[in-house]
């Protein structure tokens, strides 16, 4: 049956146009049940027994659009099965949401959980026009009425029943007068006893409508402006876009990256819990700049903790630990000269909440109340993210363990976000447990790959050989005397290189790099994957590949005493380093060795090594130590990072022993020619696509980011000069204290901090004089010597291969469509910094192994220095961690950046050498959460000397102790409120 569909479109320029659309409606669409006789289907979906509910027995679920929003954990869960999806439903979903309509799409995919589409908009039975003056969500809210009410009809012989699943109590209303079942979905949970633990899934906004709303608590955020006003605020800029950053120390201070007129800063900081407005680290929000006198600076303390509820200060006093607590009237402020541009949140744009993983705070379960339900807190693993109340059955068997929660709503007159239970991970401080969770929290994709993605490889398996047709096609390298050298235990090999005597007297030098765009093509499941995970993630214990095994640590893997197929860079060069000329081609190679990095250099410093292999590292080694100097003639950095090592030992691989990692000369070799093929493949792939080669820069830091580095090299004489790389490379080198060889390494390390994050992009999208690499002081660059564990190499093959037109390479829009390049830099950069936080937090977590039960004392060095403390960083460990300072023992001197003792007897600067105590602790009662805790053991001035300086001070000798007392207790509520805010 055809029918024709009118609708009026708008046009570009703003005119109307009417569309006419076809629409057919047909008799032949199943139910998809398979007790169904009259359908005739062939592959029906739905079990002839589901599941029983205790008010109508064995059924079937039709839920609305909301469901799925608001609930996609409930849906998702096993225990919800035989749901009938109408077409109006999924459509919605796409529409409003991508993500869950991903989701959901990967359910319906599942057999086992018989979720079944049926498609209500093309069946004569079921498709329904809108009427005059009906909205759109009414209209479709009556089909889905109506689909649920053709079920109940063609299945009601089979004593099967039809429940409606929507939280909107007008839909209910409609269903149930119209003899539906229809119910909520927090009723469906209580009423499914079947599956008990679903009550738990339910989202904090799945209760009946009409419910008697909690009372307020003592804090009211402000309510978020209209859409429409914080649009036109946005383009007037009374109000400033931005993604919320908020600070790893404290949670309380956020920022967003925005250009304020007259402002030296890019940044609008946002202090205090009002000021917030219930937005969430990664959340769009609309900010208002304040007046300029109620400006303030970044915050400069130590936060310890992030339990913030009221509580009574040590006079017996309520604490107001609100940054929104009315402030007493003081003094009129003097003019902060170092105040930074200050707002507020008034609505927030794009929701960014995720599952977080954490734990059950145990302070606030009931232990006894069995399998009632209760509201409890959850302590979300980010520490930037605030408490979150949930209600659930389980909560005495949640204590303890990881667990995963999602954030619902965020009502004004709650102090805290409300969510629901997702699933329990495992026990908390368990290593695998652990590693999960920070898998989970920096979005690894760490899933075994599919069914899809493992029917691309090569289906011989180990056995593949390269084909004689193939082999035609390559440029057969096999006799040249090729080796790698990489870390122990690599088996994802990269890279090979080879040197020869040429006779002209020059030299041929090769990298040799795997070809994985041999196995991996464009548009196939395994490059969509590739793409998707975008990098390998390391981790201290484990890895998560990019690619198959298979592939990683077999077929590509650069082994030696094995034909592998490769990507080559050729070049002669002088004795003196210089390049002649530069070749590419596709290669076979068949590697004499595989040597780490200390067996390279062992082989470098035993002068009885005089074989092929050792001679040419020897050769390779002096041409790279030419290379570098070049490169730093030019201005490179030399940066460096607390980078350490574990070694693990057992099954269990428990960390045994923890070093900083030692970089010998073959590390800096290796690194000189991947450096040099780099820099060669930018400018071969940007000649041939100017538009659409992916490279990498590394934008120049601004001034202002070394401000506080060079206050605090003031003390030492020491200025970094930051006019250019060059200069910069200049001054660090400069920086040397006799007395102190770390000292050097330390201005390093606090030099890559002030550095800009380097960044994959297209070339068509950026000005050619912001391609430049500043660490590297080379005009361009860009990623190919590791395409086994980052696409972005992958994507520069595939554009070299174009270039030299190797075998006339056959590319399509994947490597023409700016537009489409630019979205997967995006994805890549985000990938990249995901990595790295998720590598760190391995390395953290490590550290907690390592030092559990250890209280150790060691020399360490003042990174930065706050008003109640200080940062300290241990070089034998790699460890940094903040130290809280006794304020009746130090004092904060804002004009020299430093903590002075209150006996005047030393000063604590960033690079003061101090002896702290370390160990690891929890983090908060019930958080189940840890940390490294460090503790100043010396320099340790006296408190008493202090004490005694306030007595003189503030009262007589007879009211000296009542003096010291209140100072005493004045002092501690103040510190218990820096804690709290």
């Amino acid at each position: 049956m055809l029918r024709n569909k009118a609708f009026v479109k708008k046009t570009k320029k703003g005119g109307v146009v009417s569309v006419v659309k076809e629409h057919y409606l047909r008799d032949d669409i199943y139910c998809g049940a398979v007790p169904c006789t009259t359908c005739g289907h062939s592959t029906p979906v739905l079990t002839a027994a589901p599941a029983s509910l205790d008010t109508v027995g064995p059924h079937y679920l039709v839920p609305d659009t909301n469901v799925f929003l608001h609930h996609i954990d409930f849906m998702e869960h096993p225990g919800t099965k035989d749901v009938v999806i109408a077409q109006t439903v999924l459509d919605e979903v796409r529409h409003r949401n991508l993500q869950i309509y991903n989701r959901l799409r990967t359910v319906i995919a599942n057999p086992d959980r018989r979720f079944y589409v049926f498609s209500n908009e093309h069946h004569k039975a079921t498709f329904i026009e809108k009427t005059d003056g009906e909205s759109i969500n009414d209209r479709n809210d009556r089909a889905i009425r109506v689909v649920a009410q053709w079920y109940s009809t063609h299945l009601a012989a089979h004593h099967i029943a039809i429940v409606l699943l929507t939280d909107d109590l007008g839909n209910r209303t409609h269903a149930e007068a119209a003899g539906l079942h229809a119910v909520s979905v927090r009723r469906y949970a209580d009423l499914f006893s079947a599956v008990p633990e679903l009550v738990d899934l339910v989202g904090a906004n799945g209760d009946d409508d009409g419910a008697v709303p909690s009372k307020p608590e003592a804090i009211e955020y402000d309510e978020y402006l209209p859409p429409t006003v914080l649009t036109s605020g946005i383009k007037a800029q009374r109000f400033f876009q931005g993604t919320l950053s908020v600070a790893a120390y404290n949670a309380l201070e956020g920022s967003i990256i925005a250009n304020v007129p007259g402002a030296a800063d890019n940044k609008i900081y946002v202090q205090g819990r009002k000021a917030l407005n219930r937005a969430v680290v990664g959340d769009v929000v609309a900010v208002e700049l304040l007046p300029r006198d109620q400006w303030i600076g970044a915050a400069d303390q130590v936060i310890v903790e992030n339990d913030d509820d009221p509580a009574v200060d040590g006079d017996g006093d309520v604490t107001m630990t609100d940054a929104a607590a009315p402030a007493a009237p003081a003094e009129p402020a003097e003019p902060n000269p170092n105040a930074l541009p200050t707002g507020r949140v008034v609505g927030v744009i794009k929701r960014n909440w995720r599952p977080y993983c954490g734990t059950i705070d145990k302070t606030s379960v009931s232990m006894a109340s069995g399998t009632s339900t209760q509201s409890v807190f959850f302590f979300p693993m980010d520490r930037r993210v605030p408490k979150i109340k949930i209600k659930t059955r389980q909560a005495p068997a949640l204590v303890g363990q990881r667990i995963i929660v999602s954030i619902d709503a965020w009502d004004r007159g709650s102090r805290y976000p409300s969510g629901h239970f997702v699933k329990v991970l495992g026990p908390a401080l368990d290593k695998e447990t652990e590693t999960e969770v920070i898998l989970l929290e920096h979005g690894v994709p760490y899933e075994p790959f599919s069914q899809a993605v493992l029917n691309d490889l090569p289906p011989e398996g180990e056995n593949w050989l390269c084909s004689p047709e193939e082999l035609a096609r390559r440029r057969d390298l096999r006799h040249l005397p090729v080796c790698s050298i990489d870390p122990p235990g690599c088996t994802d090999i990269d890279d090979a290189l080879h040197v020869r005597n040429l006779p002209n007297g020059n030299y041929e030098v090769g990298v040799h790099i795997a070809d994985v765009t041999h196995f991996v093509k464009p548009r196939t499941a395994m490059d969509t994957e590739a793409a998707k995970r975008g990098t390998t993630v390391y981790l201290v214990d484990k890895r998560i590949d990019m690619l198959p095994g298979l592939l990683g640590t077999n077929l590509c893997s650069l082994r030696s005493n094995v034909d592998r197929l490769a990507f080559s860079c050729l070049w002669e060069m002088s004795p003196a380093a210089e390049i002649v000329r530069v070749e590419y081609t596709k290669s076979i190679i068949h590697s004499k060795a595989s040597f780490t990095y200390e067996e390279a250099q062992t082989r470098i410093d035993d002068d009885r090594n005089q074989d092929e292999l050792t001679n040419g590292i020897r050769v390779l080694n002096s041409l790279a130590k030419q290379l570098r100097q070049m490169r730093l003639d030019r201005g490179a950095l030399t940066l460096a990072s607390p980078e350490v090592r574990f070694r693990l030992e057992g099954d269990a691989q428990d960390p045994v022993d923890v070093e900083l990692k030692e970089l010998k000369e073959t590390n800096a070799l290796v690194e000189e020619f991947m450096l040099l093929a780099n820099v060669s493949v930018a400018e071969k792939i940007f000649a041939t696509f100017p538009n659409t080669a992916m490279l990498r820069c590394h934008p120049t830091p601004p001034p202002e980011s070394f401000l506080q580095l060079n206050q605090a090299l003031e003390p030492f004489g020491i200025t970094l000069d930051t006019t250019s790389s060059k200069t910069l490379s200049a001054s660090l080198d400069a920086a040397v204290v006799p007395s102190n060889p770390y000292f050097n390494k330390l201005v390093r390390i606090l030099t890559t901090r002030c550095m800009m994050q380097a960044v994959y992009f297209c070339s068509g999208t950026l000005p050619r004089d912001q391609f430049r690499h500043y660490g590297l002081a080379t005009p361009i660059y860009t990623h190919f010597t590791s395409p086994i564990r980052r696409y972005a190499d992958v994507i520069v093959h595939r554009l070299l291969a174009a270039a030299i037109a190797h075998d006339s390479f056959a590319y399509g829009e994947e490597l023409t469509n700016k537009d489409e390049l630019a979205k997967l830099c995006d994805n890549l950069n985000a990938r990249n910094r995901l990595a790295q936080h998720a590598a760190r937090a391995s390395v953290e977590l490590f550290t907690h192994v390592y030092f559990k039960g250890k209280t150790l004392v060691e020399d360490a060095y003042v990174t930065r220095v706050l008003k109640n403390g200080v940062s300290a960083l241990i070089p034998k460990y790699g460890v940094e961690a903040a130290i809280t300072t006794d304020q009746d023992v130090w004092k904060f001197d804002p004009t020299l950046n430093a903590l002075e003792a209150m006996d005047g007897s030393t000063k604590l600067r960033v690079f003061s050498p101090v002896k702290v105590s370390i160990e690891v602790v929890e983090i908060s009662a019930g958080s189940g959460a840890q940390k490294v805790v460090m503790a100043l053991v010396d320099p340790k001035p006296s408190k008493v000397v202090a004490a005694m300086e306030v007595d003189k001070a503030e009262a007589p000798a007879p009211a000296a102790s009542s003096a010291s007392t209140s100072r005493s207790r004045t002092s501690q509520g103040r510190q218990k409120r820096q804690r709290r805010a």
